[in-house]
């Protein structure tokens, strides 16, 4: 009589629409651990950025007296 596919979703309604609901509550989890992985990443680039310039300063720094003591 009726088509088996929605006689099987007719009877286990109620815990297809359970199954739904966990498993987009575990998606948006996932999602929400997964952004804040990228941001902690990205802090961590930028802080690495940031320690990379100030060593090239340094470094810079320290071959000016070099360079000037050549010259004389």
């Amino acid at each position: 009589m009726f088509n088996p596919i929605v006689d099987l979703i007719a009877r286990n309604g109620l815990w297809l629409m359970i199954i739904a609901v966990v498993a987009i509550g575990g998606w948006f989890k996932f999602r929400e651990h997964e952004l804040k992985v990228h941001q902690d990443l990205r802090m961590r680039e930028m802080e690495h950025e940031r320690e990379m310039k100030q060593l090239e300063v340094e470094l810079a720094k320290a071959k000016a007296p070099r360079e000037t003591e050549r010259v004389a």
